[in-house]
């Protein structure tokens, strides 16, 4: 399993924003150079971050973006979801999920519920914050 580049980017655009807010907002071209990725992928990321609720925009001049809320209230599990959707490895569970026959029966069920609950809890344990200390 790997981690997309939206994710990965994703990240980091949060990061530099956080890293960067005493400064006030910061903008698109800033973060792209920063962090060596494109303005209009950053445009689609950020895109899906404000939707989330995570980053605001400010407009004018020194205008960009900052954090909605405090960086310790924000999650890496959180930004992952808002950005790729569940965390969960699998679909188990739904209907035809493992063939036609479902999920009944299946002996590793076991295995990819674990993972995708440790997966979620290790990601839920990290915040903005902690990541931004690492800095």
């Amino acid at each position: 399993m790997k981690i997309s580049t939206r994710a990965r980017y994703g990240l980091k655009a949060m990061i530099d924003i956080a890293l960067n807010e005493d400064k006030g907002a910061v903008s698109l071209n800033a973060i792209a150079e920063r962090n060596g990725i494109s303005e209009n992928y950053l445009e689609q990321l950020i895109a899906s971050l404000k939707k989330g609720g995570f980053v605001k925009s400010v407009r004018g001049a020194g205008g960009g973006y900052k954090l909605n809320m405090a960086a310790e209230d924000i999650t890496v599990c959180q930004l992952l979801e808002a950005l790729e959707g569940s965390l969960s490895l699998v679909e188990c569970g739904d209907e035809g999920a493992c063939g036609s026959g479902g999920c009944s029966g299946c002996t590793a069920k076991t295995v990819w519920k674990k993972l995708s609950t440790n997966l979620k809890e290790t990601a839920g344990s990290i915040t903005l914050k902690d990541l931004v200390a690492e800095e």
